[in-house]
């Protein structure tokens, strides 16, 4: 069971996009950030484990988020936004009236940050273990249609045979090998319809739908499961916890929900059971992170909503 705690309240409210909002723990500290979007503005809150001691910081694209006009920026920062360590201009195609943006990371164990794009694209930028000298390694190019999420293996899982998925509006799902040059494992055929967010925890992928529904695929052999009919509505938003292996998924429905992912040992097939249900009333769900590995915690955020609701185990 979960409770509802106090709630931090931000500076702006949250914008209506999927998966708008992110947490880091900072364990030695007693420290989470948090950070949610407000059309080009970043809201930033580092909040004491009990919520009491907040400290804010708003990150202000740069102006339009254009370059000469053509060009869209993404800017990378420090954890806390204290510094943006690097930018990258988002080239707009000729002949195209299409908005440009970018949508969807995955940090790789191997020193990668992965960025999707409006294109499809998929853009591979170097880390380098110290200092800033960012590059961009590689562009993967098996979408057609614009990025919706990026994900990474968040397990302790150092063998696995696919570390990295992404999703697309189609539905589409690419199931990649990272490395120095990333491989393409399965590409997967749309599901009837967008796939507004996906998760990979220990050789398993969790892909949630605008049905409703929740697909689990086995990464090493890019096959179906399971399929949990999950929400009424559109789901916006899935977590895992790297440690424990819950799901937190939410919907427009104004729900949330926890499962349980895990290999059968006897059959090695993998299943799925519901532990905990949230309704957070008249709140359109747009984002859900857990606050820690293990998923005793997790904070949610709502469509114009000013404030992060938080929940925890008891």
């Amino acid at each position: 069971m979960y409770k509802r705690e106090k709630s931090i309240q931000i500076k702006s409210s949250a914008s209506a996009f999927y998966n708008n909002l992110s947490t880091l723990p900072i364990t030695d500290k007693n420290l989470t950030y948090f950070a949610v979007i407000h059309g080009s503005l970043v809201n930033m809150v580092s909040a004491s484990t009990d919520g009491l001691n907040l400290s804010h910081r708003q990150l202000q694209s740069k102006e339009g988020g254009m370059v000469h006009g053509t060009s869209l920026i993404m800017q990378m920062y420090e954890s806390d936004g204290s510094i943006m360590v690097y930018w990258h201009a988002l080239d707009t195609p000729e002949a195209s009236t299409d908005a440009v943006f970018a949508r969807g990371i995955g940090a790789t164990r191997s020193h990668y940050i992965c960025v999707g794009s409006s294109t499809g694209s998929i853009l591979v930028f170097n880390i380098p273990p110290k200092g800033t000298n960012i590059t961009l390694s590689e562009i993967l190019e098996q979408h057609r249609d614009p990025i919706t999420d990026i994900a990474c293996d968040c397990s302790e899982d150092k063998e696995c045979v696919a570390d990295l998925v992404s999703a697309d509006d189609s539905g589409v799902l690419c199931i990649w090998k990272s490395g120095d040059d990333f491989k393409l494992m399965y590409k997967i055929a749309a599901y009837g319809g967008t796939c507004s967010s996906v998760k990979m925890w220990s050789g398993i992928i969790a892909a949630g739908y605008g049905s409703g529904q929740i697909l689990i695929y086995d990464a090493a052999a890019g096959t179906v499961n399971v399929v949990v009919n999950a929400h009424a509505r559109w789901i916006c938003t899935l977590d895992v916890a790297s440690i424990s292996g819950k799901l937190l998924s939410g919907g427009e429905d104004s729900f949330l929900r926890i499962w349980r992912i895990y290999r059968n040992p006897e059959t090695n097939s993998i299943e799925v059971e519901h532990e905990h249900t949230e309704c957070v009333t008249d709140v359109q769900i747009c984002g859900a992170k857990f606050c820690d590995p293990e998923g005793t915690a997790f904070a949610v955020t709502g469509y114009d909503l000013s404030e992060i609701i938080r929940y925890v185990q008891v």
